[in-house]
């Protein structure tokens, strides 16, 4: 099946290669302490994902651009989230002591570190990253005394025939977050107080330009008076006006940033999940809003759309997720798997959507 999947995308992968992924990612809190981490997954293909859950025990290997056998480790916790292209990697998921990590595109931005072959024990590919943080480390701080001790360099995903530019937020039960990012060939770790991504440029730029947009807020602006005249807002609302409304990067990081620390407080997890969907649905996008001049080979619009939606409940190990076609909640819960199995289990997230009739 894998084999097949990869010769359905092969010749789509020049074209992946050179457009960007408009992932957005968000981090609530409720009033109970429930940390809920929360993203988009936009991309011009079915990424073939599915839900994994990595048992304790599992045996890795990482991989190296040479072909070399890169760094070995067994996983010491047990992880859950979305693969793609069938790999047994998550992309997007949490482990069983609530730290979770998010991979996002970082196209004309990432590079790699440079590696040599003494290099191969400790290398990683970029995919591969991600599921090595879940299934060694528990919260913020371990990743960031550890991280430095692994080599990324430039690994070629073989389902796409080219090397994926990513970056990646990871965030802990407690709220605390960071953005692991390779700028210049070289590793760089932002805190991240906001809990906000989407993609390029650098962490550190989007933050900075935020400052573009100090008079952003939910709160009503009150009537200003100008020469004698009185100009009073149209409706609710005002307060953001001039936010950007596009689909490139910084824009929904802007937004992200306004949705996300404007909503009003919850409760508890469950319906932060819920409010986290809600946001999201401000970064949905339809096949065909944001797309290149060129088209596939038979003619098909290349555009991105949003694949699937997901939310993590760091506190009740608990992953949610709704996909294009199907916009019901579904949920996984790591607390009902078996932890110590010997292989990796997959759930299929595809299905399609059900509409109920209703009569009086």
């Amino acid at each position: 099946m894998f084999k097949k999947y990869i010769k359905s995308i092969a010749l789509t992968a020049i074209l992946l290669a050179t457009t960007s992924e408009a992932c957005t990612g968000i981090t609530l809190t409720a009033k109970d302490g429930s940390v809920i981490h929360a993203r988009t997954l936009e991309f011009e293909v079915d990424m073939g994902s599915n839900v994994i859950v990595v048992p304790r025990g599992y045996k890795r290997q990482g991989m190296t651009p040479d072909g070399r056998n890169g760094k070995r480790w067994r996983s010491k916790y047990a992880s859950v989230g979305a693969n793609g292209a069938g790999v047994p990697w998550i992309f997007d998921g949490f482990n069983e002591k609530g730290l979770s990590m998010g991979l996002f595109y970082h196209p004309t931005t990432a590079v790699y570190m440079p590696y040599k072959k003494s290099d191969a024990k400790n290398t990683l590919a970029p995919w591969e990253l991600g599921s090595y943080l879940l299934e060694n480390f528990a919260t913020v701080e371990e990743v960031k005394e550890h991280i430095h001790q692994i080599i990324v360099p430039s690994v070629v995903f073989k389902a796409w025939g080219f090397v994926p530019p990513v970056h990646f937020i990871v965030t802990d039960a407690k709220g605390k977050s960071i953005v692991i990012e390779y700028l210049k060939g070289k590793l760089n770790v932002f805190d991240n107080p906001l809990g906000v991504i989407t993609n390029s440029p650098s962490f550190d730029w989007q933050m900075t330009n935020l400052r573009n947009y100090p008079n952003l807020g939910a709160v009503q602006p009150k009537t200003r008076s100008v020469g004698g005249v009185e100009l009073k807002p149209f409706g609710l609302g005002a307060g953001l006006t001039g936010m950007p409304g596009d689909f490139t990067p910084p824009a929904r990081f802007v937004r992200a940033v306004a949705f996300s620390h404007s909503c009003v407080p919850t409760l508890n997890g469950r319906e932060t999940v819920l409010q986290a969907f809600h946001i999201l649905n401000n970064f949905d996008i339809p096949k065909g809003s944001a797309r290149e001049a060129h088209k596939d080979k038979h003619g098909n619009i290349v555009a991105d759309f949003t694949t699937w939606t997901s939310a993590s409940d760091l506190k009740a190990k608990k992953f949610y997720f709704r996909v294009y076609n199907n916009s019901q909640i579904k949920m996984v819960d790591l607390n009902k798997m078996n932890l110590n199995a010997k292989k990796i289990v997959t759930i299929p997230m595809e299905s399609k959507e059900v509409i109920k009739e209703l009569r009086p």
